[in-house]
């Protein structure tokens, strides 16, 4: 089961209000809910209401990919992702170069 909390690649949900819609009309039309949608996920109901709600706001990268790929959109639409995009060895590495 994937995890909420892990510290693996984290995603932040851009906006709760799109999830909220975006459920109501998935890319095939039709409407999921919580509970479906948890249970096509993996995580508990509670977690995607509080996606919902925007009580939460980030998930693991395989949760948020998971969630995009359930209600048919691209995993950027609803997700943004956080931490560095460049690893501390690299950019320590630039800095030397830099700094030489």
């Amino acid at each position: 089961m994937p995890s909420l909390t892990s510290p693996d690649d984290r995603m932040r949900l851009v906006d709760p209000e799109l999830l909220r819609r975006l459920m109501a009309r998935t890319g095939n039309g039709r409407e999921v809910s919580v509970r479906a949608l948890a249970k096509s996920v993996g995580v508990h109901p509670a977690a995607i209401g509080f996606l919902r709600t925007g009580d939460r706001t980030t998930a693991s990268r395989a949760v948020a990919v998971a969630i995009a790929q359930r209600i048919g959109v691209d995993e950027l639409v609803l997700w943004e992702p956080l931490g560095r995009s460049v690893s501390e060895e690299t950019s320590a590495a630039c800095v030397t170069r830099i700094a030489a």
